[in-house]
């Protein structure tokens, strides 16, 4: 499955992505808001990742710039506790440019075209612009904190929880565009 948005591609990993996948995310500042990325972040775990093979209602995709072609991240939706649950690593390089917030637009429409009708997601305390883009797209906090292991702390950490209901927001906008 393909999409593109304005600047970003959205595209399944291939096999000869594995070196960009490790050029993106081997850096400890993006590893340690992740829960089931490792670190350090080896060669290996790059060629495990783009291997991994993705179901058809939980997609999972790198995020490229339609322009270039250059990694941007990677972004998915996964099954989690009986929801839905949206998650995204940005690389270092392209933080604070709005591509986190972009191609989250991008899966919800995906997720929704899927049959999705709920997404749950979360961000570690310490990493409170992913809450800031958690927000940009409608999610709402649900007020509750959690402890959730990241494999790159090697610990848990705590957590703020948010929900969308994918029907709600289409409502939404459409009152709004009307």
């Amino acid at each position: 499955m393909f999409h593109r948005s304005e600047r970003l591609l959205l595209r399944p990993p291939w096999a000869e992505d594995w070196e960009n996948v490790l050029g993106g995310i081997a850096d400890e500042g993006v590893v340690r808001n992740l829960a089931r990325a490792p670190w350090p972040y080896s060669a290996d775990d790059a060629r495990d990742f783009v291997s991994l093979p993705i179901a058809d209602l939980y997609p999972r995709f790198l995020i490229t710039r339609a322009d270039s072609g250059a990694l941007v991240g990677c972004i998915g939706i996964d099954p989690h506790d009986g929801d839905t649950e949206m998650g995204y690593w940005i690389a270092r390089q392209h933080w604070g440019q709005g591509y986190a917030t972009e191609a989250g637009r991008a899966v919800l429409q995906i997720a929704s075209t899927l049959g999705h009708r709920r997404i749950v997601a979360s961000h570690y305390l310490d990493n409170p612009a992913s809450g800031r883009v958690l927000e940009k797209l409608g999610f709402q906090r649900t007020g509750r904190v959690v402890d959730r292991h990241s494999c790159g702390r090697g610990e848990a950490a705590p957590t703020a929880e948010f929900v969308l209901d994918l029907e709600e927001a289409e409502e939404e906008a459409a009152r709004r565009a009307a």
